[in-house]
């Protein structure tokens, strides 16, 4: 029996032990937490071999845990190791980056890196060499190897002059980190600390960085406008002028690489030498007598309003481009007019399309070009109060046409008369004239400065279609509040005409929305396309008290919205049944469900959606009617009776007068 017992007790720990081994085993031998790693690897002496040199294999926990990798486990990375025994194989392969950054390891697949990687370079960066291995931290943190201001170091390890790869591959730039530090890019970045700045990515991008013979390189010939683009966006725009000279595009609508003029790496402040000095040609114009041989113009040219203008840093020759410096008169075979569009090209387009520039195109007389806005020579800016174009002073430019009886109109035919003097009385004139509040929309808020097109243009800003985003510059939140109502096109599609702000507010008789004279009007703007609906609303107490001139009572907009209306339906609807209460309660402050059930619109000739008012009203109407008939009928019926009584009644009267006078005679004879 003991003996039994032994066998037994030695079979329960044997089974015990390969139990505990089992667990130790399998726990040791598929590490799948950061933990199980960090068994040898928190270990600082720990070293490893690579390369046939010893490295240290030690990793630091709380580096990971605070990098932007602290929630990635390390077999998400060393996937060669997921499975494998535990202690691993002294020589691991690298982590693989493409497992997550599937995009960007395509990137570098193609770049000159990973060529150099691919054919054994032992100087081609790998991913660990430019984010580092455990310590990977957001492009976004200053400490961050690649961020913007630690870009040109981390390059400069590998480019800068005295380096390996300088030394050992063929670079065709030399410097190139010193004649960055010395850029204007280099400045803004390392002495100033502009992180928006170029920096080296910012131009041969982070990961596909290919030689700039190479078409698809971001410094390619016909790429790097592009690339310089993404910082400078209107450069095109800045550098269609007059340039030592000559013009900007030499050829037709083809324009030479910004390296051309600024070297890579070396890009500085530039200041050209623009054409001849103005001093040669103010030998002629800065005399006061001096006058045109053709008309009799002046031609005395003040350059004192030049210099004070906002072309102060623009020479005569950049405007005036057809002078001939080598000529003993420059300006001898100058003909053309000045062409404000080698600087203002996008400005120019917009005036070619609208109405004055199509008016100018048929050399039309009275069609405005560039100066008569904004002079000649004196052009200030439109913040400078001086300014024609200053907002103050723009009702006054334009009503240099625009006034009843000026040139503009005299031959507008449209339906919009006095404009100006009607700006001028409108909420919009009062602020910009009365208040001085000059951020207050003017003609140009409203019809743009250049691009004027006529209200049926499609493309005009006032088109009723483009209205709503032109005041909305303004009234953006309300702008916002009318494109969910359902006068909105983006939300009705009944194919009906839609109203605008213009249909409510006008287009230059702007009032306050609070004033009495557009409350009155309201109704009946609103009664335009809502005709049915307006007559029953003067039919009830609220419309009838309105048209009695009182304001206080309620209008469409005090029920409906102004700007929100949408169909009852809607949750969010101010008629609503969740909402309707806490409307009437806006007039009402007692009102209650059963007050709110009151019928505001609701008539006696709709028998369809008020079939019992319906009813109702044409049977007390035809009780009444009915009523009157049959008196009117016993009435006329009675009417021959009646006569006949009255006559007899008249006979009997006037028998009974004549008995009366022979009783009298008869009584006066027998006393006599």
């Amino acid at each position: 029996m003991n003996h039994r017992r032994k066998a037994n007790l030695k079979m329960i720990k044997a089974f015990v032990f390969l139990l505990t081994f089992g667990v130790l085993l399998v726990g040791r031998a598929f590490p799948q937490e950061n933990s199980d790693c960090m068994t040898c690897h928190e270990d600082k002496t720990l070293k490893g071999t690579r390369g046939g040199r010893t490295i240290s294999v030690f990793i630091n926990e709380k580096i990971v845990s605070s990098s932007v990798h602290s929630e990635v486990s390390c077999i998400q990375c060393h996937v060669d190791l997921e499975g494998s025994d535990f202690p691993h194989a002294e020589r691991v392969k690298r982590a693989a980056c493409n497992s997550c950054h599937e995009d960007i390891q395509k990137l570098y697949d193609g770049s000159l890196h990973s060529r150099a990687f691919n054919r054994g370079d032992r100087l081609a960066p790998i991913c660990q060499d430019c984010h580092g291995s455990h310590e990977i931290i957001s492009v976004k943190n200053i400490k961050s190897k690649v961020a913007p201001i630690n870009v040109p170091y981390l390059c400069g390890q590998c480019h800068k002059e005295g380096s390996p790869v300088q030394l050992q591959r063929n670079i065709s730039q030399t410097h190139i980190l010193e004649n960055y530090s010395e850029s204007i890019h280099g400045e803004g970045l390392m002495k100033k600390g502009l992180i928006v700045t170029a920096t080296c990515a910012s131009c041969h991008t982070a990961h596909e960085i290919l030689p700039h013979t190479d078409s698809r390189s971001s410094i390619a010939r016909k790429n790097i406008a592009g690339t310089c683009a993404k910082c400078h966006a209107e450069i095109e725009l800045v550098h269609r002028k007059v340039i030592k000279g000559t013009l900007w595009e030499k050829e037709a609508a083809i324009l030479p690489a910004c390296v051309d003029c600024h070297q890579p790496h070396k890009a500085r402040r530039v200041f050209y030498d623009q054409g001849m000095a103005d001093a040669d040609c103010l030998t002629c114009h800065e005399k006061k007598e001096l006058k045109s041989s053709e008309d009799g113009r002046s031609l005395f040219v003040n350059y004192s309003e030049i210099k004070n203008s906002k072309h102060t840093n623009i020479t005569c020759s950049q405007c005036h481009s057809g002078v001939k410096p080598s000529h003993t008169r420059p300006c001898d075979e100058l003909t053309t007019l000045v062409d404000c569009s080698s600087c203002h090209t996008a400005v120019q387009e917009d005036y070619q399309i609208s109405v004055h520039g199509i008016l100018a195109s048929k050399n039309d007389p009275n069609a405005p070009t560039c100066k008569e806005c904004h002079s000649n020579h004196n052009i200030l800016g439109k913040l400078n109060p001086k300014s024609p174009i200053f907002p103050i002073n723009i009702p006054n430019l334009c009503g240099n046409c625009h006034k009843e009886g000026k040139k503009a109109a005299v031959r507008y035919t449209g339906t919009e008369k006095e404009i100006i003097q009607n700006y001028t009385e409108s909420i919009h004139g009062k602020g910009l004239l009365k208040s001085g509040l000059t951020v207050t929309a003017t003609c140009t808020d409203c019809h743009t400065a250049h691009r004027e097109l006529p209200h049926i243009d499609p493309s005009s800003s006032i088109n009723p279609t483009n209205i709503p985003a032109t005041c909305g510059n303004c009234h953006h939140g309300i702008q916002e509040q009318f494109e969910k109502s359902i006068h909105s096109t983006l939300v009705s599609k009944s194919g009906k005409k839609l109203p605008t702000c213009e249909n409510c507010h006008s287009a230059h008789q702007i009032i306050r929305a609070d004033s009495e004279g557009f409350k009155q009007t309201i109704m009946i703007q609103c009664g335009n396309c809502h005709e049915e609906i307006a007559k029953t609303y003067f039919e009830t107490y609220h419309g009838k008290v309105s048209q009695l001139g009182y304001t206080k009572t309620a209008k469409c907009y005090d029920c409906h919205g102004a700007h929100d209306i949408l169909p009852i339906e809607n949750p969010i609807s101010h008629l609503h049944r969740k909402n309707v209460v806490v409307t009437c309660q806006k007039c009402h402050p007692s009102a209650n469900r059963q007050f709110a059930g009151y019928f505001t619109h609701a008539t006696h000739h709709d028998p369809h959606k008020y079939p019992w008012l319906f009813w109702t009203f044409w049977g007390m109407t035809g009780l009444l009617v009915g009523t009157f008939v049959i008196a009117g009928l016993h009435t006329l019926l009675w009417l021959p009776r009646s006569l006949q009584w009255r006559r007899e009644l008249k006979r009997r009267q006037l028998e009974k007068n004549i008995n009366n006078l022979e009783s009298t005679k008869d009584g006066n004879n027998t006393n006599g």
